[in-house]
């Protein structure tokens, strides 16, 4: 009997403590209270109710479940909060997310679905709140990882969804205790080429960085991201979405990557042994060069050399405004030294090596095309400016045609691809590109070489001339 009312009571503990702490899944009849959590079924993620420090008001957010500092992933309610009360978490019968406050039936904040007949909301093992039937699997009718917050976790897109109208952008905490939008966004431009920029919203919204377009391999304007061990990065471009993902390998690995309110895209990693974020993992902008537009049209950026704005191919292009270029103001960029001639069929291209390719809202890409095909594609459109390859794997592949002005170029010591800039006939320089400094002292010390070979060679067939000539007096 005894042994019976141990049985009893060992499992009445363990159903408290199953519902207690191994509770992921909410239902129009269970909901979240404000002293109650949901925990993924891996244990990693924690969804409840919090209050920042100083604050009065209440959020419901994301953290991880065995990291000693609280962070917060995500926030569902972040503009509409509960204010100087608690909140609840519930789902209706149809379907909708709702948080309402504590002290009243008022709704403070709602999201989900209107058209299930047996919804669940469930916390997943990525840290993915969703809303489903009961018994469903993969088809959410909602989920909170499209509307991210200011934290890109595995597994979470960022980008344009198409079918359903969603850009999920990344978009600062306004202070350290305010989850509210603050003044830094990041979001992908799906035209063109697409790739991500970072927005300043304070005041008129302006350019902040960009990271160039997904080359087959990485995103083009971070290329130390392929030393990232353990990380796998997806770029999808379809008729469905336009994104950009991470995963982890490494289950031992957790890192986020961070719009931050001062204005820094940041990956961070979590240091197990000293139980802290180190900030150093990765971050953008990184250095003048990393400043959008930072040489104007047609100029590029070089952060090894000083000044870091130049020309692109000198002197095929001059500073438009020289007095404010020798103040290394660079933002009125470079013009053409020699106008093009299009109908005249006879404009050239020369190559630009291991560069971060210029903006690319207005390309146009054809990934069908060679580089060959592409090459004659832009000589025969008067408003193409430059090509290059859509994909950088193997020999290269795909076509990318610029028709306007090339801006934000960078310009590589290692890694980025070649560009194919078009200039007039007058400038054509066959395979040479003025990269970087020690490439053009290569280039004048090799042109220095040739002409004193021709000189000394020259001197040589006179002496010859000369010998021979004494010699032929000699034997008359």
């Amino acid at each position: 009997m005894k042994r019976l009312q141990i049985r009893a009571i060992l499992l009445i503990t363990l159903l408290i403590t199953t519902t207690t702490f191994g509770k992921d899944t909410i239902t129009p009849t269970q909901p979240l209270a404000n002293n109650e959590t949901l925990v993924s079924s891996n244990g990693q993620y924690t969804l409840g109710f919090f209050t920042p420090a100083g604050s009065n008001n209440c959020y419901l957010g994301l953290w991880y479940s065995k990291i000693a500092t609280q962070t917060i992933l995500w926030v569902a309610n972040r503009d509409k909060p509960v204010t100087n009360s608690t909140g609840i978490l519930s789902i209706t019968s149809k379907g909708s997310l709702t948080i309402t406050d504590s002290n009243s039936t008022a709704v403070v904040w709602s999201a989900g679905s209107t058209g299930l007949t047996n919804p669940v909301a469930q916390l997943l093992d990525t840290g993915n709140l969703v809303v489903r039937e009961d018994g469903g699997s993969g088809n959410y009718a909602w989920q909170g990882f499209h509307h991210p917050t200011d934290t890109l976790l595995p597994g979470m897109k960022l980008g344009v969804f198409r079918t359903i109208g969603i850009n999920a952008s990344l978009t600062s905490w306004k202070s350290d205790n305010d989850p509210s939008p603050g003044s830094y966004t990041a979001l992908m431009d799906p035209r063109g080429y697409p790739e991500l920029f970072l927005y300043s919203t304070a005041g008129p919204a302006y350019k902040v960085w960009r990271s160039g377009a997904w080359n087959g391999v990485q995103i083009s304007g971070s290329p130390d991201s392929s030393s990232f061990q353990g990380f796998v990065f997806s770029f999808v471009n379809n008729d469905q979405e336009v994104t950009y993902s991470y995963d982890i390998a490494n289950n031992s690995i957790v890192s986020r990557l961070v719009m931050n309110r001062t204005g820094v895209l940041r990956r961070t990693a979590w240091l197990w042994e000293t139980n802290q974020w180190t900030n150093d993992f990765w971050f953008a902008p990184k250095d003048e060069c990393d400043n959008y537009g930072r040489c104007g049209p047609y100029g590029a950026c070089d952060p090894n050399s000083y000044p870091v704005c130049k020309c692109l191919l000198e002197p095929a292009f001059t500073p438009e405004n020289p007095k404010n270029w020798q103040l290394r103001e660079g933002k009125d960029g470079c013009i053409r030294k020699t106008p093009l001639n299009c109908t005249g069929g006879t404009d050239g291209f020369n190559k630009v090596s291991n560069v971060k390719l210029p903006e690319s809202a207005n390309c146009t890409v054809d990934n069908s095309l060679s580089l060959d095909h592409c090459r004659a594609a832009c000589l025969s459109n008067c408003s193409c400016t430059a090509y290059a390859n859509a994909d950088v794997r193997g020999s290269g592949s795909g076509c990318v045609i610029w028709i306007s002005a090339l801006v934000d170029i960078w310009l590589y010591v290692d890694g980025g691809q070649d560009l194919y800039v078009r200039v007039a006939a007058a400038d054509v320089v066959i395979d040479v590109a003025v990269t970087t400094p020690e490439q053009s002292h290569k280039s004048k010390s090799s042109k220095l070489a040739v002409v004193l070979s021709l000189i000394l060679g020259f001197f040589c067939l006179l002496l010859s001339v000369a010998f021979y000539g004494e010699e032929g007096k000699g034997e008359e």
